[in-house]
C-alpha cells in the first residue's frame, strides 16, 4: 500500500478572526489532526478481513519560513492468514517557494523497520532533480510538476473560484521517491457544517467554516492511460483552513475510512510576521 499524504489534501476559509493562532500560509492554519481508521469496503481478492488504527498529522510553517508536515499511519491489518501491525512515519520540509522538498519515509511491519526512503527533489522550469540518500545513493532528473503544498494552495485556489474537475501533477516521494504522479481533482460546491455532522464535535474549534467534498484520484503518467484506473484515490472534505476530514482512502480492492476524532490548533510565536 501507498503511503498516504494528506499534506495537500485541505482547502476552505473559515469566517471570524482567528485571536492568536497561527496561520502556516494565507488561509493555512497550523495544527494537529488525529484520525481513528476503519475497514471501508473490501473484495473477497484483498483477503483482509479487518482494518483498525490511528492516524496523525501535523502542520507547521509559515510562508516565510517553509512547511513541515509530521505524519503517522498505524494500522493492524488482519488478514484469514495473520494479523499485521503496520506502522508509516513521514517528516517532510518544503521550501517557501515551493521548489524544494525534503523527505524522510519510514515503514515499520511487526515494529522491524521494514524500510526507510530518504532525500531531497529541487524542482524548476527545466525538471525535477530528485537526489536520494536512502536505501543507497542515487539521482535522477524527472519532469517539472509541484510538491504537496503547492499542489494544495493550487486547489485551494481552483476551490475558491467554483471548484470542478482539472488535471495536475504531484511529486510526493511515495514509495521509491522515483516518479511524478498525474492527479485528478474534482471539487464540490462549498457546504456549510450540519448540526448532525458526526465529526462536528471533533471540529468544533474550527467555529461554523465551510468546507468542500473533494476526490483526487493519483495515476501513474509513464502507463498508457487509455481505461486504466487511478492506483488509488482519496475523497474527503477539506476546510479552507487546510484542515481535513471525513476520509475514504480506496485501494481498489480495499478502502479505509478515516474520522476525525481531534484536533489541535497551535499558537502563534510571539513577534512572528510573515507575509507571501
Amino acid at each position: 500500500m501507498r503511503v498516504l499524504r494528506l499534506s495537500f489534501l485541505s482547502l476552505a476559509a473559515l469566517c471570524g478572526p482567528f485571536g492568536s493562532l497561527s496561520f502556516a500560509g494565507p488561509g493555512l492554519l497550523a495544527h494537529r489532526a488525529v484520525y481513528d481508521l476503519s475497514l471501508g469496503d473490501a473484495s473477497d481478492r484483498s483477503g483482509i478481513n479487518g482494518i483498525s488504527g490511528r492516524m496523525v498529522y501535523e502542520f507547521t510553517g509559515s510562508a516565510c519560513e517553509g512547511y513541515s508536515t509530521t505524519f503517522r499511519f498505524v494500522m493492524r491489518i488482519e488478514t484469514d492468514e495473520a494479523t499485521r501491525l503496520s506502522d508509516q512515519q513521514t517528516t517532510t520540509f518544503e521550501d517557501a517557494k515551493g521548489e524544494t522538498f525534503q523527505f524522510v519515509n519510514k515503514t515499520y511491519l511487526d515494529n522491524t523497520l521494514d524500510r526507510e526512503v530518504r532525500g531531497v527533489a529541487r524542482t524548476g522550469k527545466d525538471g525535477t532533480d530528485v537526489d536520494v540518500s536512502k536505501p543507497e545513493k542515487r539521482s535522477f532528473k524527472l519532469e517539472p510538476t509541484q510538491f504537496p503544498v503547492t499542489h494544495m494552495k493550487e486547489a485551494i485556489a481552483k476551490a475558491k473560484d467554483g471548484g470542478g474537475f482539472y488535471q495536475t501533477t504531484l511529486y510526493d516521494s511515495s514509495e521509491d521517491a522515483d516518479r511524478v504522479m498525474l492527479t485528478a481533482v474534482t471539487i464540490g460546491k462549498a457546504r456549510g457544517v450540519a448540526k448532525d455532522d458526526p465529526e462536528r464535535e471533533a471540529a468544533a474549534v474550527l467555529k461554523d467554516g465551510t468546507y468542500w467534498p473533494v476526490t483526487i484520484a493519483y495515476f501513474d503518467p509513464t502507463k498508457d492511460r487509455g481505461e486504466e484506473t487511478p492506483e488509488y484515490d482519496i475523497s474527503f472534505l477539506m476546510h479552507e483552513s487546510g484542515v481535513t476530514r471525513d476520509l475514504n482512502m480506496n485501494y481498489g480492492e480495499f478502502s479505509i475510512n478515516g474520522k476525525l476524532v481531534d484536533l489541535t490548533l497551535f499558537d502563534q510565536k510571539d513577534g512572528v510576521s510573515c507575509t507571501e
